[in-house]
């Protein structure tokens, strides 16, 4: 094997190698995704379409070489007396088509591996980033779970807090109302009775008045009847003087 087919066949094992190792499911695509973002990778990113090109290029044409030399060798396995008759040049060119037909599946295999290889890749990035978005949105989700049953159960003693506060309020408000309805309830008694005496005497009161105006009613007449008996005796004494005249 030439050099160059040696060379091929070097880098068809080395990704059979690699394929296999990405296909494993211990290494998890996060570890892939370190390996990716290594710093000999991304030194090498920004040019790795480039170097993806050539060497898709470089493998076309040693499987264009390889199919060359297949329909060039099998041209020359046509049944002929020259052929027929030598042996070993017979040989000579099945041995070149054996190896032109080997050329032809290792470079196939290594263009064909050489755009798996690139397609794993770029499904194990896409996963690996789809992963890490997920934990992220499981530790938002948790946070935010968290944080709102904190703040539920806060708000649940804050409000037992405030109902028991507004409950101690509203019993201190009553206590107190029930106090001062108690004091006006007194006083309206005092009131009461206080009007009661005050009804008592008016009508003491009002018994006296009527009392006092009979007893001037009395008087009035006792005094009328007094003037009309000094008015008689006063003209019965002028009467006398005149006749004494």
């Amino acid at each position: 094997m030439s050099l160059q087919w040696t060379l091929i066949a070097g880098f068809l094992y080395t990704e059979i190698v690699v394929v296999l190792l990405m296909l494993l499911p211990i290494i998890r695509p996060s570890r892939w995704q370190k390996i990716f973002r290594s710093r000999f990778l991304n030194s090498l990113s920004n040019q790795a379409s480039v170097y993806f090109t050539v060497l898709l290029g470089v493998l076309c044409l040693f499987l264009l070489d390889a199919v060359r030399e297949m329909r060039k060798y099998s041209g020359d396995t046509e049944p002929k007396h020259e052929s027929h008759q030598h042996l070993d040049a017979e040989m000579q060119v099945n041995m070149r088509l054996f190896r032109a037909q080997r050329n032809f599946y290792i470079s196939g295999f290594a263009l064909f591996l050489c755009l798996v290889i690139r397609r794993l890749s770029s499904l194990i990035s896409t996963q690996a980033q789809l992963m890490a978005e997920n934990e992220a949105a499981l530790k938002q989700a948790r946070s935010a779970t968290t944080t709102a049953r904190n703040m539920m159960v806060g708000k649940g003693e804050e409000a037992q807090n405030n109902s028991n506060e507004a409950s101690a309020q509203v019993k201190k408000q009553l206590k107190e109302k029930e106090d001062l309805v108690s004091t006006l309830q007194d006083e309206v008694n005092k009131k009461a009775q206080e009007i009661k005496e005050l009804q008592s005497q008016l009508n003491k009161e009002k018994k006296n008045n009527e009392a006092m105006t009979s007893q001037n009613k009395g008087l009035s007449r006792e005094y009328d009847r007094l003037a009309d008996e000094n008015a008689k005796l006063q003209k019965l004494m002028d009467s006398s003087n005149k006749k004494d005249d």
